[in-house]
């Protein structure tokens, strides 16, 4: 991803509706990780491609008492992960963690296994980091047929539907806990943005932006009704995202080959 597109995430990410409800569901998401008679305060976290900082900060204020560790690809992205959130952000790849076997309770990776060439790999490589009985939670961008100039402005390679998610994990040692598309209320509004009604040629940049206050008032809203819904234990049949909770077994070692 440009330099830029993480200026502009930087920007935005603390008010922009969409990683407002990205944060919100990530949160709620890795609470199911504390296994019991686990020191709650012991948990250690790493956000795999943590861009400017945006979750790790939405994390450190749900879960004070977690040990939590940034990466990223990007030397700006770390660069502003560092001054956003004064915490640990390490420069490295996805598909080649720099980090031990069994070093976190939980890995985040929200919209990054997309970006990488090799899916498998990277997946593999969080499998390998977590401990056994640890807990990955995963969010994509859903169905390639939705892929327009915003992907390409955020260096997507493609998109995966639900069931594709979960082949992806299954092949690498993981237990789907929980499996659904997000999404969904704004669906219809993303589709004619970017397939029916795109940018001009001339306009084209990323919907990564701050929209006017009405429309970010309109999209929390449907966030809102979204999270109530998910917080009754339902899930949503398709959206513009997919959403994965998945678990490592407890008997694994370091090995991530299924």
């Amino acid at each position: 991803m440009q330099a830029d597109e993480y200026r502009k995430m930087a920007g935005v990410e603390d008010r922009m509706w969409y990683y407002r409800a990205l944060h919100r569901h990530v949160v709620r998401s890795v609470q199911p990780s504390v296994r019991p008679g686990q020191p709650v305060g012991g948990l250690t976290v790493l956000d795999a491609g943590c861009g400017t900082g945006g979750l790790l900060r939405r994390l450190k204020e749900a879960y004070p008492g977690w040990q939590f560790t940034g990466l990223d690809f990007s030397p700006v992205a770390c660069e502003l992960a560092r001054e956003r959130t004064g915490g640990k952000v390490v420069q490295g790849s996805i598909s080649a963690l720099p980090f031990a076997d069994e070093s976190f309770d939980v890995v985040v990776s929200c919209d990054v296994i997309c970006q990488v060439s090799d899916a498998t790999q990277a997946v593999r490589e969080i499998h390998r980091c977590l401990k056994p009985g640890g807990v990955a939670v995963l969010t994509m961008p859903a169905y390639q047929w939705m892929y327009s100039y915003h992907d390409r402005e955020v260096a997507n390679l493609r998109r995966y539907s639900r069931p594709e998610v979960n082949a992806l994990l299954r092949g690498a040692g993981f237990r789907i806990a929980r499996s659904s598309y997000w999404n969904m209320l704004p669906f219809p509004l993303t589709v004619l943005r970017r397939k029916i009604f795109p940018p001009a040629p001339a306009a084209l940049s990323s919907d990564v932006k701050l929209y006017p206050a009405p429309v970010e008032a309109t999209f929390n809203t449907l966030m809102g009704l979204e999270h109530a819904w998910f917080g009754c234990g339902g899930r949503m049949p398709f959206g513009s995202s997919v959403l994965t909770v998945a678990k490592k077994s407890s008997h694994d070692g370091g090995s991530s080959t299924p």
